[in-house]
């Protein structure tokens, strides 16, 4: 069975811009052998063939029938892409519009973001609002050697991001990391640099000193930076959220146990056999409380 459209009239040869071709045939859909994308519809443009493949049957008859129309109209259509001068000039102003406009920077980001959300979120969401994109806000600017410290930063992130104080002059203290901050901040597409991502993942982990943040500090930084991430790519400043396939970094603690703190071997068998006896009501109590204690002391660190 032929594939060729036998109802279409063959398009006749006429001008077209360098590139493009009024010489188009176009074929019946097929179905292949592929999982995924099993409906395949091809087209020649110019003698060379292009093709598309759908998950359904519908979906390429709707794309076969986009190109009739496109052929019925006259249009030509680019050799190298196959596609139709209209969506090619549609893709070009897209893409055009797309550069023309300047990239959001972080902190406008930050502000708009969260003025949406000030009036419906009770104080401690706003305080882990707050908290949580003045951590991330650390890696988001470009440091030199007239950086201001990440306290003063942190400090004047979190005032300019008051709904309330905008327009207003920011405290004497925190002028200068203010004025630095509004300068010197990334823009928001930055997020998708893995070096400065890996920064921000960072800023999630540690506190202003060095040390491991909280176990509970971190889960909400995270949750407040991957809601604030998905806002970017439902207002088009993100392709997608970069959190989503960042694995959670495990924060170790170089804190060291102190061996004289911890029971040794006789102390241990006391505190077992005297647990045995616990609820003499009920003998399987203790023996199970005894079991219970018995596998954590093993277990754990033990002083010699």
């Amino acid at each position: 069975m032929s594939t060729t459209d036998d109802a279409l009239p063959l398009r006749s040869h006429g001008e077209a811009r360098p590139g493009y071709s009024l010489d188009v045939r176009l074929w019946k859909v097929t179905k292949v052998d592929r999982k995924a994308l099993p409906y395949q519809l091809r087209w020649v443009v110019g003698g060379k063939v292009s093709s598309a493949t759908f998950a359904t049957s519908a979906l390429a008859e709707n794309r076969r029938s986009e190109l009739r129309q496109a052929m019925r109209r006259g249009e030509a259509f680019e050799i190298a892409s196959g596609q139709p001068e209209s969506e090619v000039r549609a893709a070009e102003a897209a893409a055009t519009a797309t550069e023309a406009k300047p990239s959001l920077r972080w902190f406008e980001f930050c502000r708009k973001y969260i003025a949406g959300r000030w009036r419906m979120s009770a104080a401690k969401t706003r305080e882990g609002i707050a908290d949580g994109l003045a951590a991330v806000s650390l890696a988001m600017v470009k440091r030199g050697e007239n950086t201001p410290e990440d306290k003063s930063l942190r400090l004047a992130f979190r005032w300019a991001i008051v709904p309330a104080n905008a327009g207003q002059e920011p405290p004497a203290e925190l002028k200068a990391a203010y004025e630095w901050l509004m300068k010197e901040d990334r823009p928001v597409v930055d997020l998708v640099d893995p070096v400065v991502f890996e920064d921000v993942l960072y800023r999630l982990s540690y506190r202003l000193d060095g040390t491991p943040a909280a176990g509970e500090t971190h889960k909400r930084r995270r949750r407040v930076l991957n809601t604030a991430l998905e806002h970017a790519v439902a207002a088009k400043e993100l392709p997608e959220n970069p959190l989503q396939g960042a694995h959670k970094k495990r924060v170790g603690s170089g804190a060291v146990v102190d061996r004289r703190v911890l029971v040794n071997a006789i102390q241990g068998r006391q505190l077992l056999t005297a647990v045995s006896y616990v609820g003499s009501w009920d003998r399987n109590r203790g023996r199970r409380l005894a079991a219970f204690y018995a596998v954590l002391y093993y277990g754990g660190p033990k002083a010699r």
